[in-house]
Order: structure tokens, then C-alpha cells, then sequence
């Protein structure tokens, strides 16, 4: 389990089962892009989201944050992994991308 800290980092505000599933294979690791460093996304029963922040570092400490939909969605498109938008936990940040999609000028 991992505790959830408020938007100041002071807090705990819940506690989380570990997931990375932000992360991608690079070849020969699983990574959020740094080595030794994992990402992941959940939700918490009262609709807020949480980043994850995994660390395989020795005397470090995985950690997560409350964050908003958007730095969610963010978070999501920057990872690549939009078939997490497909998870019905996440169908508010698939609807959120696609009313914020700007279409390609017409000539």
C-alpha cells in the first residue's frame, strides 16, 4: 500500500494498492523514462485521482499525490498509455480528451 498525500504534500489522505501502469518497455526495462523510477494512475472512491510515484531506489519510499483530471489525462497521453482511457474508472478522461482535441485546419 502506498499513502496518498494532499494537494501540499502534508497530508495523508488515503492509502492505495502500487500499480505502474503509466510505465513502458524500453527494451529491457519496465520505466516511466528514469531509471529506477515507476508511474502509475487509480482513483479514489470520492473521484479524485492519484499519481503513484514508484521508486526501486534502496532507502527510498514509493509515494502518491492527489491530481486533477486534466494532470491526469496529462499524464496518461505523455506515457502513451491511452488504453487506460478505456477502463471505466478512467471514462472521465477519455471524454475530457476527446473535448479537448483541436481538429487539423482544413485548407
Amino acid at each position: 500500500m502506498v499513502n496518498v498525500y494532499d494537494e501540499y504534500g502534508e497530508t495523508v489522505v488515503a492509502r492505495v494498492e502500487y500499480n505502474s501502469n503509466l510505465d513502458h518497455w524500453d527494451g529491457s526495462n519496465w520505466t516511466c523514462g528514469s531509471t529506477g523510477r515507476h508511474k502509475g494512475l487509480t482513483r479514489l472512491a470520492d473521484g479524485r485521482y492519484v499519481l503513484i510515484h514508484g521508486t526501486q531506489w534502496q532507502g527510498e519510499r514509493d509515494t502518491a499525490e492527489i491530481i486533477s483530471a486534466e494532470q491526469a489525462l496529462q499524464e496518461v497521453l505523455h506515457a502513451d498509455a491511452t488504453e487506460l482511457l478505456e477502463e471505466p474508472k478512467f471514462a472521465e478522461l477519455g471524454e475530457l480528451w476527446e473535448e479537448s482535441l483541436v481538429g487539423e485546419m482544413e485548407q
